[in-house]
């Protein structure tokens, strides 16, 4: 219930952020504003067993009383000005119903400017039957968007944002920023598409005088009527704007208006045609041979005209011939030898005219417009009477028609728009949109078949062809398609702001809000350098172009003023264009990416079957959204394959930046639940058997330590493993908190901790933060229990226990010895790196240098694999690997060498090879006076660690005692009872020794102490060779990687373990040590 009515508020339903952003909830109930109520809350007796809870766990009353009074329309962006009063109770309910809130709009902005401009010219050019395949594929796509549209919006409340809402809560940020963005542009260019069409009919139809700019020659006419559109169209935006900024509410009185002009206009259009069956409309058409002659430019249609009794060349003879003469020496060979003949454009369906105009006629740009079944001597004329011709002005192709005709099939998404207005938008959204796609795909098919009976589909003699074939006059086709345009272009105007201030108000394109401080020192600069005026006005669009968190705002009442701003300038960029046919595909583009993902919205929806999804439109199937949204790619590609390609390459860019920025929204999108789905699929099928040797990586598990503050303490040890897996493979970063679960808190500060980084160390992978009362036993848990099924880690990542030496409390290096162990006993390679302050950041770059490999004992090849992963980073890019391996008397030094290469080689790894001979030496005084060294310093901890624990023992015991004696004469006073006897242990356990045993027990004793004194005596001499030759082939290698011995078996030596590690590792600035899992974890095979 919560979660279809406010599925993404961080706080209660009854107030509302604006933005309905926040990606994560504090709490999944509401809250109480109300503290008396609270109060009487506790004290409910019949809820007494819940009143500890009330506080976080309203009661069922106070729940629904809050969602009685939720609205969805968001605060600061009303609809209507009727609802700026301050006080929330005086707002008035939603009371649109089907009719007015829903149908009536979708007709308003689907009829426009290309039903009366355009169809008819596309029926000329494409025929009967493509014509109806154009307008049946346009209208089955729209149909299918709104049967997944009316999925979605009856699955909850579509607050303002409309498609944008619908997609970014179904596919995620991302997906919805990148499309929200494409549908404002579509918006805004088809504010810019209703005006170009309201000019052109007003310069060509109504008012021609008032074109500014006239052509030089005959053949100049489209360069002087683009500026003039240009001009106009200028003018007209920017009384538009100003409308919409002044108030909505005029735009809203006006769309009634608007809309009983779309309505006469067309029942003007079906009883003409009915009309023409009969009694066909007076339409001329002069022709010359088969070509179409341009009527405006001669009055009468023929070669010569009588006046009184002479015949006398009429004006179409001078513009064909040189002189007014009748001599035929200087006229255009095809105006000789082709007669002059009239023909009626609209000869009726009676006529038969259907079957010549079954099948279409492209042409190319330039083309003399031609009636083939006019006969004609084919002479080639002169190139000066081109411009007498009615000729093509764009190339035209059934793609370019579909992309050209498209537009007058959207608007499916004004009654979603309007949600916040219905009575019951879950019921009116459904019926009326698709009530309204069933009554404009009839009204344009049957207006397509309707068109037949033209023979040429354009204009002609400065008038509407489809006002031609009105009834009762053309200037009501005129008329009301002029004032149809300018309404579909202020509904444009108004809906564009309101979608950019949705999607600002989500905060989800990062990069405006830092272009908005630049800009904005930028134009404070000019304000006060006083630059030109040009140089303000730069500044200013800039500004409010980067503006993203104004964008969400505006005057008082709410209404987006910046936003308005911002779609008038980028409308005005339409507007240069100035082309209508142009203008078309563009828009086209943008419409049709937004319903491709509202039908994959709805697709994913349906498959996932996520619990939320219960829309109350039954009649959808995730099959028709798919088909839905191929049918929407294949027309992109129809129409324009370079505008889709650019129009995706747009969205997917603004994709992959809010990706970048990463968005941290939670809406519980259906993208989230596929990636859950696909993770799920994956881990089964991870879940067969281990991975191949050609497969294995290393998944690491990096062991954090962090400091009393829960900040990490050795950062680069995230440093290093990023530098690893580039971005590669599972890395899970744990650490442990000490104390008790249930009373700590500090683990989710320490995970924020943990994380921000893992952000900054550019680490891609999971935290994992545990609580336990043992450091050991906290580790121990991450080693066995991370990761899920077959995305475990192999490798484990720890620190070196700096300071161990210094430090009484033992608890540091055992706990770094029992890890080692864990790991082992786990199977789990394990990586130490040593002096890890000294490793690189992500931001040096060696520029030279090696990374030496002491390959001493083969664990799975670890040694060897470690090298080529870390050269695939840029800062280890550049150093060289060598690979050293260490040989005995007995062996054959050349021959190691040798096989070594070869090993390598098969491998594909190109490294250095040397052997290292190590003799056999006597063991020197240092290796016996650090052996020594290290014998006494265990000794006298041990003898520090047993005084100090005599000590607590023999408190313990006192203690002990005290508290018998006292239990003892307590139990003494009751007689009655059974008295109980308390046995005292002793301390030790008595035994009976002879002389002989005695003796045994010293020989064997000290026959140990010096097996383990020679056993430390060998190690620490081994350890001292060793750190002798790598120091000396190494002291200058960037990093140093060497095989880690084992710990030992009895636990009494792990002290002399750490000193070995020490000498082994002395002297050498960067080391890491690392032990194989005992597994092959590369190969030489393919």
């Amino acid at each position: 219930c919560i979660c279809l009515l406010n599925p993404v508020n961080k706080v209660s339903i009854s107030t509302l952020p604006p933005g309905h952003g926040n990606h994560k909830e504090d709490s999944p109930f509401l809250s109480t504003s109300d503290s008396a109520s609270k109060r009487n809350d506790y004290y409910d007796k019949n809820l007494a067993l819940f009143e500890e809870e009330l506080d976080i766990r309203p009661k069922v009353s106070s729940l629904l009383s809050r969602l009685v009074s939720y609205t969805n329309v968001t605060q600061g962006a009303k609809e209507h000005e009727e609802a700026e009063s301050a006080d929330a109770s005086r707002r008035q309910s939603p009371n649109m119903g089907t009719l007015m809130g829903v149908y009536l709009p979708c007709l308003q902005n689907i009829f426009g400017v290309i039903l009366f401009l355009r169809l008819t010219w596309i029926v000329g050019t494409a025929g009967v039957v493509q014509s109806f395949l154009i307008v049946l594929m346009c209208c089955s796509c729209t149909m299918l968007t709104a049967i997944s549209m009316s999925a979605i919006a009856t699955n909850g409340v579509v607050p303002a944002g409309g498609a944008y809402f619908m997609i970014s809560r179904s596919l995620g940020p991302e997906f919805g920023g990148a499309v929200g963005l494409c549908f404002y542009l579509g918006t805004t260019f088809a504010a810019a598409m209703y005006i170009l069409g309201a000019i052109e009919i007003f310069l060509k139809y109504l008012i021609p005088q008032a074109a500014i700019f006239h052509p030089a020659d005959i053949h100049a006419g489209s360069g002087a009527m683009l500026n003039n559109m240009r001009v106009y169209g200028t003018i007209c935006l920017s009384l538009m704007a100003v409308v919409v900024f002044v108030g909505v509410k005029y735009v809203n009185k006006f769309a009634s208006l608007f809309l009983a002009c779309v309505i006469i206009s067309i029942v003007s259009i079906y009883a003409g045609a009915v009309k023409s069956i009969f009694l066909p409309p007076e339409f001329p058409i002069c022709m010359l041979g088969n070509r179409t002659l341009v009527r405006d430019l001669f009055d009468v249609c023929g070669k010569t005209v009588v006046v009184g009794n002479d015949t006398i060349p009429s004006q179409l003879w001078k513009n064909f011939c040189s002189s007014e003469n009748s001599s035929s020496a200087h006229c255009d060979e095809y105006f000789l030898h082709n007669n002059i003949t009239e023909i009626q454009g609209i000869p009726g369906l009676a006529s038969g005219i259907i079957k010549e105009n079954l099948w279409g006629d492209y042409m190319e740009k330039g083309q003399i417009l031609e009636k083939g079944s006019l006969p004609s001597v084919d002479v080639h004329g002169s190139m000066e009477t081109f411009g007498f011709y009615v000729s093509a002005d764009i190339a035209t192709s059934f793609t370019l028609l579909v992309g050209i005709f498209f537009p007058s099939a959207t608007g499916i998404m004004a009654g979603s728009n309007r949600s916040g207005d219905l009575r019951d938008a879950q019921k009116s959204i459904p019926i009326g949109t698709i009530l309204a796609i069933t009554t404009t795909s009839l009204v344009c098919i049957l207006f397509a078949v309707g068109s037949t009976d033209i023979i040429f589909g354009d204009a002609v003699s400065k008038n509407l062809v489809v006002g031609t074939l009105s009834w009762p006059s053309p200037w009501v086709i005129v008329i009301g398609s002029f004032f149809s345009t300018v309404g579909a272009g202020l509904q444009s105007l108004t809906g564009a702001p309101r979608l950019l201030q949705a999607i600002a108000k989500d905060n989800i394109i990062l990069f405006l809000r830092h272009l908005h401080v630049i800009c904005k020192m930028f134009f404070l600069k000019c304000k006060y350098v006083m630059l030109t005026a040009d140089c303000c006005f730069l500044s200013l669009c800039v500004n409010v172009f980067a503006h993203a968190q104004v964008f969400g705002h505006g005057k008082a009442n709410g209404e987006p003023t910046w936003a308005l701003l911002l779609t008038g300038l980028i409308a005005e960029l339409g507007i240069l264009i100035a082309s209508l046919d142009m203008v078309a595909p563009i828009l086209s583009m943008f419409f049709l990416m937004c319903y491709l993902f509202v039908n994959l919205a709805c697709a994913v929806q349906t498959l996932l079957r996520t619990p939320n999804w219960r829309p109350r439109f039954r009649y959808y199937h995730w099959a028709l959204s798919f088909l839905g949204m191929s049918m929407c790619l294949a027309l992109m590609f129809i129409s324009s394959w370079y505008y889709a390609i650019v129009a995706m390459g747009i969205a997917g860019m603004i994709y992959k930046y809010i990706e970048y920025q990463g968005a941290e929204k939670e809406w519980g999108d259906g993208i989230r639940g596929l990636s859950l789905s696909a993770a799920r699929y994956a881990l089964l099928r991870l879940e067969a058997g281990p991975p191949h040797t050609k497969n294995w990586r290393p998944q690491l598990l990096v062991l954090l330590k962090l400091d009393e503050d829960l900040h990490v303490k050795y950062p680069r040890m995230l440093t290093f493993a990023s530098q690893l897996k580039a971005g590669k493979g599972l890395t899970i970063v744990g650490s442990v908190i000490q104390g008790n679960f249930l009373e700590c808190y500090g683990e989710t500060q320490a995970s924020e901790q943990v994380r921000n980084m893992m952000e900054i160390e550019r680490v891609k992978g999971f935290c994992q933060v545990v609580v336990a009362s043992k450091v050991r036993e906290g580790i121990a848990h991450l080693i066995q229990s991370c990761g899920l099924g077959g995305m475990k880690h192999n490798t484990v990542v720890m620190g070196w226990p700096y300071g161990w030496r210094q430090s009484e409390d033992p608890r540091a290096w055992k706990s770094f010895i029992n890890t080692v162990r864990c790991t082992t006993a786990a199977h789990l390679a394990l990586m130490v790196p040593k002096n890890v302050s000294f490793y690189p950041s992500n931001h040096e770059r060696f520029s030279d240098g090696y990374i030496d490999v002491w390959w001493i004992v083969h664990d799975g090849g670890m040694l060897m694999l470690l090298p080529f992963l870390l050269k695939q980073h840029k800062v280890w890019r550049k150093c060289k690997m060598r690979i050293f391996t260490v040989a005995q008397m007995d062996d054959n030094s050349i021959q190691m060498k040798k096989d070594l290469a070869t090993f390598l080689y098969q491998l594909r790894l190109e490294a250095e090879v040397e052997v290292v001979e190590m003799h056999d030496s006597d063991i020197s005084a240092y290796t016996y006076e650090r052996t020594l060294m290290m014998e006494q310093r265990s000794q006298m901890l041990k003898q520090m660690r047993l005084s100090s624990a005599e000590r607590d023992r023999e408190v313990l015991r006192h203690s002990l005692m005290s508290l018998l004696h006292s239990l003892i004469r307590m139990g003494s006073l009751y007689s009655d009872e059974e008295e109980e006897t308390i046995e005292v242990l002793p301390e030790k356990n008595q035994m009976t020794w002879t002389s002989e045993k005695i003796e045994a027990e010293r020989r064997n004793r000290i026959g140990k102490q010096e097996q383990d004194d020679q056993s430390n005596v060998r190690r620490m001499h081994t350890a001292v060779k060793l750190n002798e030759v790598i120091v000396n082939r190494s002291h200058d290698a960037r990093l140093v990687l060497l095989n880690m011995p084992g710990p030992p078996r009895n636990p009494e030596g792990d002290e002399n373990y750490m000193e070995f590690l020490e000498v082994l590792t002395e002297g050498l600035e960067r080391v890491l040590l690392v032990r194989g899992g005992g597994r092959e974890v590369i190969t030489i095979y393919s």
